[in-house]
């Protein structure tokens, strides 16, 4: 991973966070024009990073969803 991928994803996760605290529902597309801004390889970085964390949490959310599904109809059997 790059340096400016790196410095990406370690803005992702602490934007995701303070936005998950404050339900900031701006917070993600504000600092993204911040970065457009200044500077395009790191706007992208960032950018991407945050729709892969957001992937993940969907996917995640989806196998617990169906985990669970299965666990009742096993207790229903």
């Amino acid at each position: 991973m790059s340096y400016v991928e790196n410095l990406g994803e370690k803005l992702a996760r602490d934007v995701l966070e303070v936005q998950a605290e404050t339900n900031d529902l701006n917070l993600i597309q504000d600092i993204a024009k911040v970065l457009d801004a200044s500077s395009s390889t790191l706007h992208e970085a960032f950018v991407t990073a945050v729709r892969v964390y957001d992937a993940e949490k969907r996917a995640r959310k989806m196998l617990e969803s169906k985990v669970n599904d299965a666990i009742k109809a096993a207790e229903n059997k």
